[in-house]
């Protein structure tokens, strides 16, 4: 756990090789034609370790296009200034990272899973972060939602391990070492 919080902060996220989550307008049938033919991509072990998630509006709204709700039993916390605060009864809505973050440590969460590319760029910007496990998908978009944004200052990486899934999608590990701007202290 990162000194200051009583929480770790983790990554799981699939992107494009040349870095996108989604295309332009949230499709991410790239991602899920390839994906099931991944084979054990370690999801299902890492999210059993998770007790909170934080995401966006943006990944939340892609989520209810799901149709089963994927997070039952685990409190689900929606980092957004415009989606409504009483919009689902099974997620909190919280307008900005500093009540996010009051929230996490009063509700004791232990290990938060942080999804979706606008709140991993925000807690990668207040050094936030404890790991990243990035699985690149063998295609190009040309554009699209990026999964990392412009940051203050670079943020260092400890290489954990790498390993080639099925349909030659490669999935990274990383501990984050440093931190943009001398953030998380």
């Amino acid at each position: 756990m990162a000194a200051g919080r009583p929480f770790t902060a983790s990554v799981f996220i699939a992107t494009s090789l040349d870095g996108y989550i989604a295309r332009a307008d949230g499709d991410i049938e790239w991602l899920t034609s390839r994906g099931e033919k991944a084979g054990d991509t370690g999801y299902d072990d890492f999210a059993a370790g998770v007790d909170t998630l934080v995401i966006g509006r943006g990944t939340y709204e892609k989520v209810l296009t799901f149709g089963e709700w994927p997070y039952e039993g685990k409190r689900v916390a929606v980092l957004s200034t415009r989606l409504p605060e009483d919009a689902d009864p099974r997620v909190t809505v919280h307008r900005d990272l500093g009540a996010l973050m009051r929230d996490l440590t009063g509700h004791g969460a232990r290990r938060v899973y942080v999804d979706g590319g606008q709140v991993i760029q925000a807690f990668l910007r207040a050094g936030l972060l404890d790991d990243l496990t990035i699985t690149t998908v063998p295609v190009l978009l040309g554009g699209g939602l990026p999964l990392f944004g412009a940051l203050d200052g670079d943020v260092g990486l400890v290489h954990r391990s790498t390993r080639v899934l099925g349909a030659g999608l490669v999935q990274s590990s990383y501990t984050v070492e440093g931190t943009a701007a001398g953030a998380g202290a």
